[in-house]
């Protein structure tokens, strides 16, 4: 399909991710070891593993509904859906790692709301929220990140 997004085009990438095409690459090649190891069912994905992990990312960073991203990517709603429900996971929780003493680290945290009650807490508003937080080096040419699980919201 043309007029799509695609990772083979590099210049989708910085903005739908923040990422520079080589620091795109290599999370591209993270997640391709994590998702060799699952077995395989069902039909295969409509879109390769580097349009999957763009629209992940552009689904984060731009907060646009499915119906929104879908016709971007040249895919269904619910199959954004299923490739965020699938993919979301493996970029969201990557083992913490340590950073060096004299490294400036940026914190950025947000709620996002959730209807699952099980994982989630009222908040002041009466919403029920997760506090989703993500720790990033100010250095832009480095490729250090890392996510925190999810906390619960009082």
């Amino acid at each position: 399909m043309t007029g799509v997004i695609t990772a083979s085009e590099s210049s989708w990438i910085a903005p739908f991710t923040g990422l520079s095409p080589r620091c795109f690459g290599k999370l591209v090649t993270v997640v391709r070891r994590e998702v060799a190891d699952e077995p395989r069912r069902g039909r295969l994905w409509g879109l390769p593993l580097e349009d999957r992990i763009l629209l992940v990312a552009a689904y984060w960073r731009t907060d646009l509904t499915m119906r929104q991203l879908a016709p971007l990517f040249g895919v269904s709603k619910s199959a954004a859906d299923r490739i965020i429900d699938r993919l979301g996971p493996k970029l969201a929780l990557q083992p913490r790692r340590r950073f060096a003493k004299d490294v400036v680290l940026i914190v950025d945290g947000t709620l996002v709301p959730t209807r699952d009650h099980t994982v989630a807490a009222q908040s002041k508003n009466y919403r029920y929220s997760t506090n989703h937080q993500v720790v990033i080096d100010a250095d832009p040419g480095s490729s250090s990140w890392s996510a925190a699980a999810p906390a619960r919201q009082p």
